[in-house]
């Protein structure tokens, strides 16, 4: 063994890496991105790693590869399993042959996603194992027992890292090498891998007779455990970053029974029970929902014990968004009579708000804007979709009236279309969110004559999870160039018929654009194109004439551009943000704007 400084994200790489994975397939989405970007990182040529389409296409080529004996990991955030629902469900009960690990990472707070959505459900609901790391250590161990559990019982098994495991920093111990897997390949077995409804059923008796033995063996594993004072009568039961939280929390204070609870589905019954022997009353700290809780409470009622299980469901202990140590403290003073520390220190400085915004120069400024300009006095409504450009919906744009789910944007205009026939529907896509998930859409669209808008805000990047390739950037992950596939020529062959171009950044051209497609039927498209910044920087950076700006800030009410700010009544142009994209010189009514530097 030896020792080595990681991100929780990297630590569970090197453990899918050390225990000879074959294929890393996913879909970038935070906080679970750097584990794919880390097993290519740590590839040495004999593993394929490919950022797929979406989650659905990446579960599927992994359970191919998993068919015949490959050991696969395939990784998404958990709106992704959303998407990768519909195989995950099927390949509970199929099963696998090489180890598969579905590494789903939750986001509580949420900081960066729509819901809080708790992935030991989908565990419970798919009747599939889930580990749970509560440290880095841990994100790395558990992934190496993810597939040896997997394989020994031939069932994908989830891999459920939260954001503050995903993206924390450790030393960890880790292997000196990886071990090689060799792929025996694929056995034609009809009964084993075609999903018939006789068959379905004979394994859904097999997975539960399989769960109850898990159950048993995972209630002597080695991460799921009992703490502290075995004759106290109160506990403490958690799991996940929450056990670090407790145990902080705690300190010196030892008069207390912790159960730690590692693999939450199938719940270790038997630990559960030991941890219950004794006890008046316990307090469970988890995130998201109640799931220990729930295991704990039932456990209770079957077995007889009588024993208060407090935690979310009775209001003991928040019932959203993240625990700290200062949370789970505050719950554990009353609840143990541990004393508040008195020392304090100095009070911390106000810190100024900072709305989310979109960068200084982002091209998705100029197509909202443009579209903003040319319907002006026109009924419409702007639907939005996930990612950067979501930001569309501050002020003083405001071009985002609905926002659900990725490729919801398509969709969304299409009902309310129906529902109002005079009014304009835009539809707002990324390019990778329109190879993800898009493209459906607007072939139903076009399938139902509907009558909307598309417009493709095509960046040339994932832009808001990082940058990573797309089948529209022309390489992949495994850095193969390969041919770019075109948006364009993607909607004329489902039918899109009237397909406008311009260059964001062009305002008088991006606004002939808008109005070219305004009138007329069908599905129309415009497609924006223009790099993300953090590709490729467009210009150097811009400056106001002082003596020529007459102060009316038209370029700060309309673009809202963190660049631009007011200074003394004037606009002036902080230079370390700007990217000279232009958009502001051709917005100012007096062209105050322009190369030289501010004065």
């Amino acid at each position: 063994m030896k020792n080595e400084f990681l991100m929780g994200n990297e630590a569970a790489a090197l453990g899918a890496v050390h225990a000879g994975v074959n294929m890393v397939c996913g879909y970038p989405g935070t906080p679970s991105t750097e584990i794919l970007e880390a097993c290519a990182k740590r590839n040495d040529g004999s593993i394929h790693v490919e950022w797929s389409v979406n989650e659905k296409a990446a579960l599927e080529a992994a359970a191919g590869c998993s068919y015949a004996g490959g050991r696969t990991l395939v990784t998404m955030k958990q709106m992704g399993l959303n998407v990768a629902a519909d195989p995950m469900m099927c390949l509970a009960y199929v099963g696998i042959k090489g180890g598969m690990v579905i590494a789903v990472a939750d986001d509580p707070g949420p900081i960066s996603s729509q819901t809080e959505q708790d992935t030991r459900h989908f565990a419970q609901f798919s009747k599939l194992p889930v580990f749970d790391p509560s440290n880095v250590q841990e994100a790395y161990t558990m992934m190496l027992d993810a597939f040896e559990l997997s394989e020994k019982y031939g069932t994908p098994v989830l891999f459920r890292p939260t954001t503050r495991i995903c993206h924390g920093y450790a030393s960890i111990q880790i292997r000196e090498s990886a071990e090689k897997h060799e792929i025996e390949g694929f056995i034609k077995d009809t009964r084993r891998w075609v999903i018939f409804p006789r068959t379905s059923y004979l394994n859904h008796l097999k997975i539960e007779e399989r769960n109850d033995k898990l159950s048993e063996t995972l209630s002597d594993y080695k991460l799921n455990r009992i703490e502290g004072n075995p004759s106290a009568k109160k506990g403490i039961a958690c799991g996940g970053v929450s056990y670090e939280y407790v145990m902080e929390a705690l300190g010196s204070f030892d008069d207390v029974k912790i159960l730690k609870v590692s693999t939450p589905c199938p719940f270790p019954e038997q630990l559960a029970s030991e941890f219950l022997d004794g006890l008046c009353e316990v307090t469970v700290f988890e995130e998201l929902d109640p799931v220990i809780e729930k295991e704990l409470v039932y456990l209770c009622g079957k077995l007889g014990k009588s024993v208060k299980i407090r935690g979310k469901l009775t209001g003991d202990t928040q019932r959203a968004g993240e625990n700290t140590v200062e949370s789970v403290k505050d719950v554990l003073c009353g609840y143990l009579g541990i004393e508040k520390s008195t020392k304090s220190l100095p009070a911390s400085p106000e810190l100024p708000v900072r709305p989310p915004v979109l960068c200084a120069g982002c091209p998705h400024r100029g197509s909202f804007y443009a579209v903003k300009q040319a319907c002006k006095g026109k009924k419409a409504v702007f639907c939005g979709d996930i990612g950067c450009y979501t930001l569309g919906n501050a002020m003083p744009l405001d071009m985002t009236d609905t926002c659900l789910c990725m490729g919801a944007d398509v969709t969304i205009a299409q009902g309310i279309r129906i529902a109002e026939p005079d009014t304009l529907c835009f539809a707002f896509i990324g390019d990778s969110t329109f190879f993800a998930s898009g493209i459906t859409g607007v072939i139903n669209a076009v399938y139902n004559q509907n009558d909307i808008i598309l417009v493709v805000l095509d960046n040339s990047t994932t832009a808001m999870t990082g940058h990573q390739p797309h089948p529209g950037t022309g390489r992949t992950m495994m850095g193969e160039i390969v041919q770019k596939i075109s948006i364009e020529k993607i909607l004329e062959a489902v039918g899109v018929t009237k397909i406008a171009k311009a260059n964001p950044l062009d305002f008088k051209e991006s606004v002939e654009a808008v109005k070219s497609v305004c009138d007329g039927n069908g599905v129309r498209a415009i497609i924006f194109k223009s790099p993300c910044i953090a590709v490729s920087k467009p210009s150097p950076s811009l400056g106001v004439k002082k003596e020529s700006c007459i102060g009316c800030m038209k370029c700060i009410r309309e673009l809202g551009c963190p660049a631009i700010v007011n200074s003394g009544g004037k606009a002036y142009i902080e230079k370390s943000l700007c990217f000279g994209c232009g958009l502001c010189s051709q917005v100012c009514p007096v062209n105050a704007i322009g190369g030289e530097s501010n004065e």
